[in-house]
């Protein structure tokens, strides 16, 4: 049990480092599927659900060793958006790709929305 709780703290960190590899290489480099505007629109429908992932993560590793409280789900909400707001300023830099303002809004999104829902469990769930 103690390597499991372990393990899910180590599970945030491999996922930030999977986002910073997939953002290191062309948007195509992974999927590109033959129809190029359901391409776009899967993929960038991802960004509302990728930093969410990352959030849940961290929630996920919290809950399990019991230090999830109303401070650390918000403390890990800020991570996962700042850590967008990072991922969009690193693929500035990459060639091929683009850090737009909408894409870091729809990160942001996906994060708050998460948050919301499990915000909600917290104050409803007995302590």
């Amino acid at each position: 049990m103690k390597l499991l709780r372990r393990i899910l703290w180590v599970l945030p960190l491999l996922y930030m480092m999977l986002i910073w590899k997939m953002s290191s290489q062309p948007h195509n480099a992974y999927v590109e599927l033959p129809n190029s505007s359901v391409d776009r629109f899967i993929k960038e429908s991802l960004h509302l659900v990728e930093f969410a992932i990352l959030y849940l993560l961290f929630v996920l590793a919290a809950y399990y060793n019991k230090k999830l409280t109303p401070t650390t789900n918000l403390l890990f909400a800020v991570i996962a958006a700042l850590y967008g707001f990072t991922d969009e300023l690193h693929q500035s830099f990459v060639p091929y790709r683009s850090a737009t303002l909408i894409d870091l809004v729809k990160d942001i999104t996906g994060v708050t929305i998460a948050y919301y829902i499990i915000r909600k469990r917290l104050s409803t769930s007995p302590r």
